[in-house]
């Protein structure tokens, strides 16, 4: 259910990371899930990357945009299984100042109706750093439309209701008004 307060929209500048050994940017159809999707929605893409399975690699890159005054939100799809490369949520949850603990039970309590008990090696998680929103998902298009559509829209649009995550958010320009 979406309550939205009578206040001006205020856009968000959000980074793509997608993970993945075996995508390029032309195949990585998750990644541009999100990209779609928060432009339609009027945020900003502030960057987007694609990276090998690399826990290293991906912390860099990870802590480099949490450290940027421009990148509010990090989606990141991809190395969240229970491969031996798998390594997004190792990579990141040091990183973070506070686990959004809800976040990951939410997306596998929506997901069970697409994957059923399979949701349970789902390791996506959430947490803030630096007033930056960051978002663990699965690397499946389907897993990041349910992110998106079931989460992500309402969470990042200041004018949802009882709350939403843009005023913990760092501001930048013309966020500064939290509406």
């Amino acid at each position: 259910m979406s309550h939205k307060a009578e206040a001006a929209f205020v856009p968000l500048n959000i980074a793509v990371l997608t993970v993945s050994d075996t995508r390029s940017l032309e195949t990585d159809t998750s990644g541009q899930l999100f990209v779609d999707r928060l432009s339609a929605a009027g945020h900003t893409l502030a960057a987007r990357v694609l990276l090998k399975d690399d826990l290293y690699k991906i912390r860099a890159q990870v802590a480099s945009w949490i450290a940027e005054d421009q990148v509010q939100v990090v989606l990141i799809t991809g190395g969240t299984g229970f491969t031996g490369r798998d390594s997004t949520p190792e990579a990141v949850s040091c990183l973070l100042d506070k686990q959004v603990d809800g976040f990951g039970e939410l997306f596998r309590q929506i997901s069970v109706a697409d994957i059923g008990t399979s949701t349970i090696q789902s390791r996506a998680l959430a947490g803030l750093a630096n007033g930056t929103l960051v978002c663990c998902l699965p690397g499946s298009t389907n897993a990041c439309r349910t992110a998106w559509d079931g989460i992500l829209a309402e969470q990042l649009d200041n004018r949802h209701r009882p709350c939403n995550f843009v005023p913990h958010l760092k501001a930048v320009g013309a966020c500064e008004s939290r509406g």
